[in-house]
């Protein structure tokens, strides 16, 4: 469930560019580690002597993009979201590591913002993908739990695998009755199949009793960097979440007509943001100079339109902005 990244960070961002999920596959270290609520799968990457990112997927994903995890904990515990924060302080004291750079998914962007809210002495920045902050919604909370009796009646079904798929993904990949699915969200189909179910559920109900963190937010002082889809179900929430952060130490980028998982979706579009907001913890040293006006530098708090062209990348738009 949780992933820790040990990476020069001068080659992390093209990482996206290659395709993160082949890089997932090599040098791979699993464990399971014992907590307070039970077992979590943890994936390890990369020289150990070197700086950490830890990765936390949403719901059903495992390792920030793939699928296929152990159980997040036996079958009669049920966590709550402070639970899964509290497993990431866990994993990162089993393995000796002190702050660390975060980067969430969704419901994972939750819990390593919750995290971060408790621990702040452990995280240096986050870099959230279509998070979430507030409470569940009637609408989501409803469909959660019709999600969660599926699960538990008949496991991964139809029904839960084409709601997860429009969770994740934008129409346009997912495909229609004119074009075939991508790849990505066949390959994606075939994994969820491979899920536990009780891991899904069990982690469905904890964010459905989540509780809204908005308030908390401002006082979240560790830089954050937010991307989200244009079509993602939690883009609103998103935009949200950037008001209410402070607007010093916050970014935001919006990719068009591109789901939750910008990661599978526009790869590309993350790119030189994140090579960015590295280059301001000095994780990053990049090949060519970067624009001091970036509004992902550290020194600049004016808002910035960046286009595909700007950028030397042939990419669907992205407005990137101060909250």
């Amino acid at each position: 469930m949780v992933a820790i990244y040990f990476d020069s960070f001068g080659c992390f961002p093209e990482r996206f560019a290659e395709g993160i999920t082949m890089y997932c596959k090599i040098n791979l270290q699993e464990y399971l580690v014992k907590t307070r609520c039970g077992m979590v799968s943890v994936a390890l990457f990369g020289d150990q002597d070197k700086p950490a990112l830890v990765t936390y997927p949403d719901l059903a994903l495992n390792q920030l993009l793939q699928v296929g995890a152990a159980p997040i904990g036996s079958d009669d515990l049920m966590p709550s979201v402070d639970d899964l924060a509290d497993q990431v302080l866990e994993v990162l004291n089993f393995f000796g590591l002190g702050s660390v750079m975060c980067m969430g998914v969704a419901a994972g962007a939750y819990v390593l913002t919750l995290f971060a809210m408790k621990y702040r002495q452990r995280v240096l920045g986050l870099i959230l993908v279509s998070p979430l902050c507030r409470a569940p919604s009637w609408t989501e909370w409803l469909l959660n739990k019709v999600m969660s009796n599926l699960l538990y009646f008949y496991g991964m079904c139809g029904v839960v695998m084409e709601l997860l798929l429009k969770r994740y993904f934008s129409q346009e990949v997912r495909g229609s009755v004119e074009e075939p699915e991508s790849d990505i969200v066949q390959a994606c189909r075939r994994l969820l199949d491979e899920r536990q179910s009780i891991s899904v559920q069990q982690f469905l109900e904890a964010m459905n009793g989540r509780r809204d963190l908005s308030e908390g937010l401002r006082k979240l002082h560790c830089r954050s960097l937010i991307f989200v889809g244009e079509n993602s179900p939690f883009h609103s929430e998103a935009l949200h979440m950037t008001s209410k952060l402070d607007r010093r130490y916050s970014a935001l980028v919006e990719v068009q007509a591109c789901g939750s998982i910008v990661t599978e979706e526009q790869p590309h579009a993350m790119l030189i943001p994140l090579e960015y907001f590295l280059t301001g913890f000095g994780l990053y040293r990049p090949t060519l100079s970067v624009s001091p006006k970036s509004p992902l530098s550290p020194t600049c708090i004016s808002p910035e339109l960046l286009s595909p062209e700007s950028m030397g990348l042939k990419l669907k738009p992205i407005k990137t902005r101060i909250s």
